[in-house]
Protein backbone atom coordinates (compact mmCIF):
# COMPACT_ATOMS: atom_id res chain seq x y z
CA UNK A 1 0.00 0.00 0.00
CA UNK A 2 2.36 2.96 1.01
CA UNK A 3 5.43 0.70 0.44
CA UNK A 4 6.80 0.03 -2.82
CA UNK A 5 8.41 -2.84 -4.56
CA UNK A 6 11.92 -3.08 -4.00
CA UNK A 7 13.42 -4.71 -7.43
CA UNK A 8 17.15 -5.97 -7.61
CA UNK A 9 19.26 -3.33 -10.04
CA UNK A 10 20.57 -5.47 -12.82
CA UNK A 11 24.77 -5.46 -12.97
CA UNK A 12 25.51 -3.27 -15.76
CA UNK A 13 28.54 -1.57 -13.75
CA UNK A 14 30.67 -4.27 -14.12
CA UNK A 15 34.24 -4.32 -13.34
CA UNK A 16 35.18 -0.92 -14.36
CA UNK A 17 32.47 1.00 -12.34
CA UNK A 18 33.60 -1.03 -8.62
CA UNK A 19 37.42 -0.04 -9.97
CA UNK A 20 36.28 3.49 -10.95
CA UNK A 21 34.82 3.57 -7.28
CA UNK A 22 38.27 3.33 -5.72
CA UNK A 23 39.69 5.77 -7.45
CA UNK A 24 39.05 8.86 -5.03
CA UNK A 25 40.28 6.51 -2.71
CA UNK A 26 43.69 5.92 -4.13
CA UNK A 27 44.03 9.43 -5.66
CA UNK A 28 43.79 11.17 -1.98
CA UNK A 29 46.15 8.52 -0.23
CA UNK A 30 48.42 9.49 -3.32
CA UNK A 31 47.61 13.36 -2.56
CA UNK A 32 48.30 12.60 1.12
CA UNK A 33 51.53 10.63 1.05
CA UNK A 34 53.06 13.50 -1.35
CA UNK A 35 51.73 16.38 0.69
CA UNK A 36 52.24 14.92 4.51
CA UNK A 37 54.15 11.88 4.82
CA UNK A 38 57.27 12.53 2.20
CA UNK A 39 58.06 15.85 3.35
CA UNK A 40 57.74 14.32 7.17
CA UNK A 41 60.22 11.60 6.26
CA UNK A 42 62.42 14.16 4.73
CA UNK A 43 62.36 16.31 8.04
CA UNK A 44 63.26 13.45 9.79
CA UNK A 45 66.14 12.48 7.92
CA UNK A 46 67.50 15.49 7.87
CA UNK A 47 67.33 15.74 12.15
CA UNK A 48 68.93 12.20 12.16
CA UNK A 49 71.63 13.43 9.97
CA UNK A 50 72.18 16.57 12.21
CA UNK A 51 72.18 14.60 15.21
CA UNK A 52 74.75 12.04 13.94
CA UNK A 53 76.76 14.78 12.85
CA UNK A 54 77.03 16.80 16.14
CA UNK A 55 80.70 17.34 17.21
CA UNK A 56 82.36 19.71 20.20
CA UNK A 57 82.02 23.28 19.49
CA UNK A 58 78.93 23.48 17.58
CA UNK A 59 76.15 26.03 18.40
CA UNK A 60 72.75 24.74 18.75
CA UNK A 61 69.73 25.67 20.23
CA UNK A 62 67.70 23.14 21.88
CA UNK A 63 63.84 22.44 22.19
CA UNK A 64 62.98 24.82 25.12
CA UNK A 65 64.91 27.23 23.65
CA UNK A 66 68.17 26.97 25.81
CA UNK A 67 71.38 28.19 23.29
CA UNK A 68 74.67 27.05 23.95
CA UNK A 69 78.03 25.52 22.68
CA UNK A 70 78.99 21.62 22.63
CA UNK A 71 81.31 20.75 24.87
CA UNK A 72 80.91 16.69 25.26
CA UNK A 73 79.11 14.45 22.37
CA UNK A 74 77.73 11.06 23.79
CA UNK A 75 75.90 8.18 22.47
CA UNK A 76 72.22 9.93 23.29
CA UNK A 77 73.33 12.76 25.42
CA UNK A 78 75.17 16.34 24.88
CA UNK A 79 77.05 18.28 27.18
CA UNK A 80 76.04 21.80 26.43
CA UNK A 81 78.32 25.04 28.32
CA UNK A 82 75.07 27.67 28.23
CA UNK A 83 77.73 30.33 30.03
CA UNK A 84 81.12 30.72 31.63
CA UNK A 85 81.54 27.94 33.64
CA UNK A 86 77.99 26.47 33.79
CA UNK A 87 77.13 23.33 31.53
CA UNK A 88 74.14 21.69 30.72
CA UNK A 89 73.27 17.66 29.99
CA UNK A 90 70.49 17.02 27.34
CA UNK A 91 69.44 14.60 25.06
CA UNK A 92 70.65 14.71 21.88
CA UNK A 93 66.72 14.71 20.70
CA UNK A 94 66.35 17.74 22.34
CA UNK A 95 68.94 19.54 19.77
CA UNK A 96 66.37 21.39 17.34
CA UNK A 97 68.76 23.54 15.49
CA UNK A 98 72.71 23.93 14.51
CA UNK A 99 73.62 27.29 14.16
CA UNK A 100 76.17 29.19 12.23
CA UNK A 101 79.69 29.52 14.08
CA UNK A 102 80.22 32.53 15.52
CA UNK A 103 75.96 33.10 16.35
CA UNK A 104 76.84 32.84 20.60
CA UNK A 105 79.74 35.45 21.55
CA UNK A 106 78.37 35.49 25.29
CA UNK A 107 79.77 32.48 26.23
Amino acid sequence: MFISNAYAQTAGAGVDGGLMSFLPLVLMFVVLYFLMIRPQMKRQKEQKSMMDALAKNDEVVTAGGILGRVTKVNESYVTLEVANGTEVVVQKIAISTLLPKGTIKAI
